[in-house]
């Protein structure tokens, strides 16, 4: 192998680490939503960074306290899926272009909530780590939908697990087995008489 080879090699790995680095950012971030994990959604952010969501602008520290309350109080689960992801890094900056769906399940167990959109985002790497330093979101569909089969014996008697909105959720466990116990779907108690 020449110098030349030895080169472009480490030039090749570091750009796939870089890379690799910063789309773990931007998924630890989503991942943090989700859990409601402050610290999660909080590591994804330099100390200075500003996200921007609509109208509503907060610091990288104060994303989740404003963040989790906004989504608890419209919907009891979600689920932020990062799908095409694009990425030009110049040096200790990346421009990325990471499109996003979320879907939030209602409150009342029946209608969902589709989002599809972007995070524009701007990296940087400081002290060896990539963070956001700026994040714009936008949204390009919005829609409702009947998510009623959530409620139906046909899936509740399914028993599969349900995302928890803490570090209890069954992800955080190590390591994972079947012994440890999850929420699960089931079946909305009725309120009231007929």
């Amino acid at each position: 192998m020449t110098a030349d080879d030895l080169d472009t090699l480490r030039r090749d790995v570091r750009y796939l680490k870089d890379r690799a680095d910063i789309l773990d950012c931007i998924a630890r971030h989503a991942r943090g939503c989700d859990r409601h994990d402050d610290d999660l959604i909080s590591a994804a952010y330099h100390p200075d960074a500003t996200d921007e969501h609509g109208f509503a602008t907060n610091s990288g520290a104060d994303y989740a306290a404003w963040v989790n309350p906004a989504h608890a109080a419209t919907s009891q689960v979600h689920t932020h899926n990062v799908t095409t992801h694009s990425c030009d890094i110049d040096g200790d900056t990346a421009h990325c272009d990471s499109y996003v769906i979320v879907v939030l399940l209602g409150k009342d167990g029946r209608t969902a909530q589709f989002i599809s959109g972007r995070y524009l985002d701007r990296l940087e790497r400081r002290d060896g780590r990539w963070r956001i330093a700026l994040r714009r979101s936008t949204v390009e569909v919005m829609f409702t939908a009947d998510a009623s089969v959530m409620t139906s014996s046909f899936f509740t008697k399914q028993g599969y697990l349900k995302g928890t909105r803490d570090t209890g959720d069954l992800t955080y466990q190590r390591p994972l087995g079947l012994e440890q116990t999850g929420s699960r779907w089931t079946a909305p108690t009725q309120t009231g008489s007929r």
